[in-house]
């Protein structure tokens, strides 16, 4: 039990100090990834102004009958914020991986993203 209390506490330090420093420099907008036991969630971030500009989760529809939090799951959704982002105007973000390792499902997120036209 001590083990996994530390592993969290280190989570959320790497997260903090990420986050800090994705705020230093917030001309851009955060891209945040959020990932639970059952799915996964992303949204466009604007510190400056405190608002969500777009968000995307595998609870929409659009994922129905399918995974919802595995790798698959993952590209797709960057494929749709990505094509969200476009038809607001957003290109460039900054990831913001709140201390995750950057494997496995973020990258795979990350890379469909790319490829939809965000830049980061």
């Amino acid at each position: 039990m001590i083990n996994k209390l530390k592993k969290i506490a280190a989570k959320r330090r790497r997260a903090e100090r990420s986050r800090f420093k994705l705020r230093q420099s917030s001309s851009r907008p955060r891209l945040v990834f959020n990932k639970s036991n059952r799915y996964l969630s992303c949204q466009i971030v604007d510190d400056i102004q405190g608002t969500t500009l777009v968000a995307a989760s595998t609870l929409e529809a659009t994922f129905a009958g399918k995974s919802r939090k595995d790798v698959e799951a993952a590209k797709a959704l960057g494929k749709a914020i990505g094509e969200k982002a476009a038809s607001k105007g957003v290109k460039v973000v900054m990831l913001d991986r709140s201390g995750m390792i950057y494997h496995g499902r973020i990258a795979a997120f990350a890379d469909a993203a790319r490829e939809a036209g965000l830049e980061f």
